[in-house]
């Protein structure tokens, strides 16, 4: 998209990215990050990897989850590998408290929900990669349009409680932290070939090494495949390139670089239940729509060490990213291809989408970039040893928007109906201090945010600006008894801003939308009571004064709201190795993730936000329909359990059996039970009504050939082809059908 105001606002900057870019890619080199995880059954990295500069979130050290403030979860290497995961999705249902939900069938956009909130475009949860943003937009349009595979990280940390003050801007859900390889001392790399059903294919080809004070990292993947509908096909390509520089003792610099792109036949619009009942879950009508995205990635992490102590750790990141969704249909109850079309879908008669002399074309531009200092040091406050973090974030995104609808069923260009642009400019300190009292640990902090808004509607000339700050404190205490169970207790306040379109309107004027802002607590134990045996139990209360609930989905056929609401339960993770227990090489493993949202309550009716002074009309008494105090939230789950068998021999072999179990639903505010409005009469559009549980297994097996440094592997997915629904936002989207997927990897 070309437009006058980006350039001037970008193209110098972006100059000096290139530059950045160009250097990383002359010297070859490649990042590292932490020391592997403990546990993995490998040799730990210390030896064989560069220690360099990181933004963690936990961290790799073995007191690490001793010291956060609140509850943690890692996913490490191993676990990622040995279950073989396919999507991102499929790893965060290995930890408590963590509702994912499937989409197109790739987990190229996973909608994430913790602990009872809305998973829908992951709008809750804040998403870093090596600790620096991944969202495009996480200040002006928090959504996941856009996120890597995770063929791609090697660990995962998933941060939950008051630690998470030290991120931001979202501190409400959790903060997931997406970490990648760490480059080798010595050249080593691997490729691996993945096929299957479904028209599925994966390569993946990694090398790294290090040459003096330099190291390098290189990483491609390519995969493509059918999705979870009729008439989707998706297609990535990710490239990324890390380099590192020693300097001297005291410095060390970071470059990494990246490219991804998406070219996929993808629909937005999910199903009716007629539609549903004669032609099946996986029924997809729209085969002109296309999804195509280019996202191109920069950043800079300098590390400065002061002493042993203290150090100063700076970034700089850039990205942009660019995505065009061509489409007949945003949901269900659009009449884009006209009355009669969107009647016969109610009515479940099949349509023809060549028929339909329309097509509307998203079209996006988003520009991020930020610096970041952040200052550790540990000392000694009148004689108690502590460690302090404090840092300073500068943060700025750009949107351009524009909406063009074409005449013809397969066009890809036609008359503007819409051309935005829209601007976050945002400013963040945080302090965190860590005392250490014999076996306590107390741990207050506080974040500041502020950010500005602009929106200029260039159609009618129409623009505005709004701002807000928040204080957001927290405090964490920790407390030891024995050396393998921590005590913790956290409370911190939530917070996520609005969106720039939900902050400004059209029109060019301030809207009645506030911050999502709560109080979130926790209360839990982290333990090793024997050897070979963790357990970890948290108990959670997140309290909204203010919650903004999903509403304003495209194509607008639900209405922004607000109010308080109650969220509260229980997690419970635990994991048994009898190999440890028995001290044998022969391990039968069991491990288990539970989650039981108790309670996801409105506690006062949602009120729609007025759109220039004017509540929108399906809004009866200013309400969103069959909203009503007591009743449970909608995409709410009570119940989830992931639980895993498996066993790992000696000579390289491993078994894995999963089974994920998610219990029922609402899907609206009313709690309908079937197909109806709020006012008892029958719905059609696939959007309302429980959406039942449902259980699925996956197994993954996996052999070493050691002679020839190669695994072998398979892997299925949703064993017996289980039918369920996920989701009913706009329209019926099914979950992912039965996978059967095989490969090799090479390691050299």
């Amino acid at each position: 998209m070309s437009n006058k105001s980006k350039n001037q606002r970008v193209s110098g900057f972006s100059v000096g990215l290139l530059l950045i870019a160009g250097g990383l890619a002359v010297t070859g080199a490649g990042l590292a990050e932490e020391p592997k995880t403990e546990g993995s059954g490998e040799e730990p990295e210390a030896a064989s990897v560069m220690e360099l500069p990181t933004v963690g979130v936990i961290g790799t050290a073995t007191d690490a989850l001793e010291k956060i403030s609140g509850s943690g979860s890692v996913i490490d290497k191993e676990t990622l590998y040995q279950s073989h995961v396919f999507t991102t999705n499929e790893a965060l249902r290995k930890v408590p408290g963590v509702n994912v939900r499937d989409e197109e069938g790739f987990g190229m956009r996973p909608n994430i929900g913790i602990r009872g909130l809305n998973p829908t475009r992951s709008t809750r949860v804040l998403l870093l990669e090596d600790g620096l943003p991944l969202s495009y937009a996480p200040y002006g349009e928090n959504a996941s349009y856009y996120h890597p595979p995770v063929d791609r990280f090697e660990r995962i940390e998933i941060l939950k409680g008051a630690g998470q003050i030290l991120f931001g801007p979202q501190t409400t859900a959790a903060t997931i932290n997406y970490v990648t390889p760490t480059p080798p001392l010595e050249p080593k790399g691997f490729v691996s070939f993945t096929g299957g059903n479904r028209e599925y294919r994966n390569g993946h080809i990694n090398y790294g090494g290090t040459v003096g004070d330099f190291g390098g990292l290189f990483d491609y993947i390519h995969k493509e495949g059918e999705g979870a509908r009729d008439n989707t096909f998706l297609e990535i390509d990710d490239v990324n390139l890390k380099g590192v520089y020693r300097i001297d003792e005291k410095n060390s610099l970071i470059l990494r670089g990246n490219y991804f792109r998406e070219d996929s036949q993808l629909t937005y619009s999910g199903i009716t239940d007629a539609e549903a009942r004669n032609f099946g879950l996986r029924y997809n009508p729209f085969d002109n729509d296309n999804f195509s995205t280019n996202r191109w990635g920069t950043s800079a992490t300098h590390e400065y060490k002061f002493n042993n102590d203290v150090k100063l750790t700076t970034s700089f990141y850039w990205t942009h990213f660019a995505r065009d969704w061509w489409r007949q249909a945003s949901t269900t109850t659009d009449t884009q291809c006209g009355t009669a079309f969107r009647n016969a879908r109610f009515n479940g008669v099949a349509v023809n989408p060549d028929a339909c002399n329309s097509i509307q074309g998203r079209l996006r531009d988003y520009y991020t970039w930020g610096v970041e200092p952040r200052l550790h040091a540990a000392y000694d406050f009148f004689g108690v040893p502590s460690e302090l973090d404090m840092g300073f974030r500068a943060h700025y995104e750009e949107q351009f928007r524009r909406q063009e609808n074409a005449t013809s069923p397969r066009a890809r260009s036609g008359s503007i109906a819409e051309r935005n642009e829209r601007f976050a400019d945002a400013y963040s300190g945080f302090v965190q201090n860590r005392f250490f009292i014999d076996r306590w640990t107390i741990t207050p902090g506080v974040r500041v945010e502020s950010v500005e808004y602009e929106r200029r509607n260039l159609l009618n000339g129409r623009e505005g600006t709004t701002s807000l700050t928040e204080a957001l404190p927290a405090f964490g205490i920790n407390y030891n008894p024995l050396d393998e169970v921590t005590l913790f207790f956290g409370f911190h306040r939530g917070f996520s801003p609005p969106r720039a379109e939900d902050a400004v309107s059209n029109a060019g004027l301030v809207t009645d939308v506030d911050a999502e802002k709560s109080w979130n607590y926790e209360l839990g134990v982290r333990s090793k009571p024997w050897k070979g045996v963790a357990l970890d139990t948290t108990l959670f209360q997140t309290h909204f004064e203010n919650q903004a609930v999903v509403g304003s989905i495209a194509g607008g056929s639900t209405p922004l709201a607000q109010g308080e609401s109650l969220y509260q339960g229980f997690e419970f993770f635990g994991r048994v190795d009898l190999g440890d227990i028995f001290e044998t090489d022969h391990n039968v493993y069991f491990q288990a993730a539970y989650t039981w949202v108790a309670d996801a309550e409105a506690l006062s009716p949602f009120r729609c936000v007025p759109v220039d002074g004017v509540v929108p009309s399906s809004c009866s008494n200013g309400l969103v329909p069959g909203s009503a105090k007591g009743n449970r939230l909608p995409y709410a789950p009570e119940h989830m359990i992931t639980a895993t068998v498996g066993y790992a021999h000696p000579m390289g072999f491993d078994f894995h059996l999963e089974t994920v179990f998610v219990a029922d639903q609402f899907s609206d505010f009313h709690n309908a039970e079937g197909q109806v409005n709020p006012d008892g009469t029958p719905n059609l559009t696939g959007q309302f009504g429980k959406i039942e549980d449902y259980a699925i297994v996956n197994l993954s097996s996996t052999y070493r050939i050691k002679p020839l440094n190669t695994d072998l592997f398979v892997s299925v997915k949703n064993l017996f082809d289980q039918n369920y629904i996920v989701d009913r936002t706009r329209g019926i989207l099914p979950g992912s059908p039965r996978l059967v997927q095989a490969g090799f990897k090479l390691d050299f």
